[in-house]
């Protein structure tokens, strides 16, 4: 495996990294362990939550830096670049301002005697995407660094850079050596990382076959995981829905991020075939109207790909869905330019023998369908082996509360596109994965919810009066 910067808006080299050795590896390990043993499990909060609040006060303080790396390495829009460095510095806030009311005992009521404690478990490892190199590893690295835990992070090979600010970003924060490592590892190392006993747990986000073999493998030691496998999220347009304002939606849900985006609106289902008509009219000039350019001039619309390999991927996909029998109304090829430019792409008429039909399209490229009732976009809603998240757009919210209940998912949102905020738990169900981030939930993944139970010398030894 090889960690490499190369810029996707021209496909230039920019830097590679070695790999760490074996012995690099275990010394990391060690020294995680060792932080966690002898230091940072036995900070108190207010101290633990100086160093995380420091690091968000760096993120905004260096803020033009920090996204500057995002945009050269993976070719994000500056401004998105720069919306996610501010999302993941709110996320250290959040944690660095909650942590001590999660980590309070928690009495329970209807056991007067008995009080649930909040603590560590360890070393946690964290496997992380390219799409959002920060704001990923937030997730992960907020609340469980508050909860006292510390962090073993391998990030993706194509983002080496921002993964290098962010270990200098916690030890600028005043981190303990240990308490925050990043490792240019190879896969066969962090499966040995996995089975080793001084780690307790682990979190990934990335695609189906690797959180599997990921799970697979952490489960086999009797570890917990927290997995998140991306998505094929509908976005349901009801016959009453606002059309204007839900094709402004509907086009920020499919192309934040140039689409790369596990909870974008990657499916928009539309009931009425007028209705359909109207939208997809007004889809298309949308998507038609977005240009290609340098991410880092703020008035270009449409970012390249990540890499050359999610540009091909991309391109077979488009290509097996019009042999399958589907219509390219907009776009389907490579802009001829440097770097890894697709059109903003829309397809429709995607039968259920599609291939693409049960695929993510992870990219500016958009499936559309038009079916005649409500009955009949919930069922094509449902009708996929993910569930992440959902949008549903209607002028009736008591009618969009009923759809909800309907669709198979861990998160709908009504009248808006998916997004995400610190106080909200993030995470899905079927194969998108399991557990969740993000929110009070996300904060006890990775901890031990300990029973105390008090009675009084000489009490009974079993309940709370001797037996008869």
């Amino acid at each position: 495996m090889t960690y490499q910067s190369i810029d996707p808006s021209t496909g230039n080299w920019l830097a590679s990294y070695a790999e760490l050795s074996d012995a690099d590896l275990e010394h990391a390990i060690a020294n995680a362990d060792l932080a966690y043993k002898t230091d940072w499990r036995h900070r108190s909060v207010d101290e633990r939550a100086k160093i995380i609040a420091k690091a968000a006060a760096i993120l905004r303080e260096r803020k033009q830096q920090y996204a500057r790396y995002l945009t050269l390495e993976m070719g994000k829009l500056v401004n998105e670049a720069h919306a996610e460095v501010q999302l993941t510095a709110d996320i250290l806030d959040y944690y660095a301002q909650n942590a001590a009311a999660y980590l309070a005992p928690k009495a329970l009521p209807a056991a007067p005697t008995a009080q649930v404690s909040i603590e560590p478990l360890g070393v946690i490892l964290g496997i992380e995407p390219w799409n959002f190199p920060y704001y990923q590893v937030a997730r992960v690295a907020g609340p469980q660094l508050m909860a006292g835990n510390v962090l073993l992070l391998k990030h993706a090979e194509n983002v080496p850079q921002s993964a290098l600010a962010l270990a200098k970003l916690f030890a600028d924060a005043g981190a303990p050596a240990g308490v925050y490592s990043n490792l240019f590892a190879s896969i066969e190392q962090i499966g040995r990382v996995i089975d080793d006993p001084r780690v307790r747990g682990v979190t990934i986000t990335g695609s189906e076959t690797a959180g599997a073999a990921v799970a697979g493998r952490a489960g086999r030691a009797l570890k917990k995981v927290v997995a998140e496998m991306g998505g094929s999220d509908p976005l349901l347009v009801l016959e009453d829905a606002p059309l204007e304002s839900t094709l402004d939606s509907a086009l920020f849900g499919r192309m934040f991020n140039c689409g790369q985006c596990c909870v974008g609106s990657k499916r928009i289902i539309v009931v009425g075939r007028a209705r359909g008509q109207a939208f997809l009219d007004g889809f298309v000039a949308r998507m038609a109207a977005l240009r290609a350019g340098d991410p880092m001039h703020p008035a270009t619309t449409l970012a390249p790909l990540s890499s050359e390999k999610a540009l091909k991927l991309l391109l077979e996909q488009i290509a097996q869905a019009r042999t399958g029998g589907a219509k390219i109304v907009l776009g389907g090829r490579r802009i001829d330019k440097p770097g890894y430019f697709l059109e903003p792409t829309v397809i429709t008429e995607i039968g259920a023998n599609n291939p693409i039909y049960q695929q993510e399209l992870f990219g500016p490229v958009a499936a559309v369908y038009v079916v005649d009732s409500e009955a009949a976009a919930i069922a094509l809603a449902n009708a996929t082996s993910y569930g992440l998240g959902a949008s549903i757009f209607t002028a009736d919210v008591e009618r969009g509360h009923v759809v909800a209940a309907q669709i198979e998912s861990g998160m709908v949102f009504i009248n808006q596109p998916a997004w995400t905020a610190p106080e909200l738990p993030f995470g899905g169900i079927k194969n998108s994965g399991f557990g969740r981030e993000l929110s009070e939930r996300g904060f006890y993944e990775f901890v031990n919810e300990k029973l105390l139970n008090v009675a009084p010398p000489g009490a009974a030894p079993w309940g709370s009066a001797a037996l008869a």
